[in-house]
């Protein structure tokens, strides 16, 4: 097991009703809120109707931005940054899900920044604060609303970055599984496969001796796999929702990476699919995880073998731990497409004239590689992209 420190400052308020708590725990921070979402679900749903009435019964100063759409853009947050800064705004209000979360947590560092928030995206600058970002949740997936991580797209050059900071942890997340009955199949799917995909680039790694932290990741991907039929065919599964809910958020929040290094190559690699295509993350990391692990799996059979009889029961041949392994994979993409997600580009109809370009892009043209279960430099990053054709 590696030395590691472990931080989670986010308070996680979860349950039926809990949106209409909104209001007290937005007081805490600031009297100026910006209320920030994404389309018209919110509105339709009644959510948008409740926060807003629990803000105004604390008697806070509600500004409202809208219109973050899935893999969300920096023209965008230069709107909010822009806003917080000419009003005084003391907390970022975030209600969706990751993408929503994601740019509020982006508004939040530029707010209190002189230069180009790109600039913490490029690698020019350390965050060093931020605004207090508070979260709803309405869809269990990407993990932001207790993680580090903040993901933006620039629209010019189609660049699809990460900062990661403690800075950016949101002060607290409300998550009421009720919110998620609405959610599209797909989106449902998508949301699954973000989640098993933040557990898989924790699993595989390098460092020794990490039974605990094995145990959970297993125990949470087994949790998806279980409970995503099951609000599939019953969207109105409470306590199904409950189980998937609670699992995104235990999937990113850091503390199944603790003692461990965690790959991200895979992630590096989808971002400039997304980051082109505009195709939902993922259904993306649908299409590169197998192909990645098929490129990789060699590297550690036995950590392979291991995941496909201890996650998706595979029966263990101590005389073939290859065909064991090879198993699993084969079992994973099969859930991933009975869920109703793509594996393979085709099934997007995406050709592979720019597999270069991103493989190029994904490495800043060779300058670093990407991932650390394996470097992968852009001839193998191109590899993974040809085995997803």
């Amino acid at each position: 097991m590696d030395n590691f420190m472990f931080i989670n400052p986010t308070r996680i308020i979860f349950g039926k009703g809990t949106e209409n708590e909104v209001g007290k725990y937005a007081k805490m921070y600031s009297d100026r809120v910006l209320f920030h979402y994404g389309g018209e679900s919110i509105k339709k749903s009644g959510l948008y109707d409740r926060v807003k009435k629990a803000l105004q019964d604390e008697n806070l100063t509600v500004f409202e931005l809208g219109g973050v759409k899935p893999n969300p853009r920096l023209s965008l947050v230069y709107e909010g940054i822009k806003m917080c800064k000419e009003n005084n705004i003391g907390l970022v209000l975030a209600v969706g899900g990751g993408s929503v979360i994601d740019s509020a947590k982006a508004i939040a560092m530029g707010a209190v920044y002189d230069g180009d928030v790109w600039d913490f995206f490029t690698g020019r600058a350390e965050v060093e604060k931020a605004l207090p970002v508070g979260t709803v949740l309405t869809i269990p997936a990407a993990g932001s609303e207790a993680s580090t991580g903040c993901v933006i797209t620039k629209e010019e050059g189609q660049l699809k970055r990460a900062v990661n900071s403690e800075h950016i942890y949101p002060r607290f997340s409300i998550l009421n599984p009720e919110l998620a009955y609405t959610l599209p199949p797909y989106q449902v799917a998508c949301g699954a496969s973000d989640i098993l995909a933040h557990l898989q680039e924790r699993y595989f790694t390098n460092s020794k001796h990490v039974e605990i932290t094995d145990r959970l990741i297993e125990a949470t991907m087994k949790t998806i796999i279980n409970n995503i039929p099951k609000v599939l065919q019953n969207p109105r599964d409470y306590d199904a929702w409950a189980e998937v809910m609670w699992a995104g958020t235990i999937a990113h929040n850091n503390l199944l990476n603790t003692g461990r290094e965690g790959d991200w190559g895979s992630h590096d690699i989808e971002h400039e699919i997304s980051g082109i295509y505009d195709i939902a993350h993922g259904a993306g990391l649908a299409i590169v995880f197998p192909a990645w692990m098929k490129y990789v799996y060699k590297h550690d059979v036995k950590r392979f073998a291991q995941w496909a009889s201890r996650v998706w029961n595979v029966d263990f041949d101590f005389f073939d731990e290859e065909k064991t392994a090879l198993l699993g994979i084969e079992k994973y993409e099969r859930f991933l497409r009975d869920i109703g997600l793509p594996t393979r580009f085709s099934h997007v109809n995406i050709g592979d004239d720019k597999f270069m370009e991103m493989a190029k892009k994904c490495t800043d043209y060779d300058t670093h590689t990407t991932g650390t279960f394996i470097r992968l430099d852009s001839k193998a990053i191109y590899e993974i992209y040809n085995l997803a054709k």
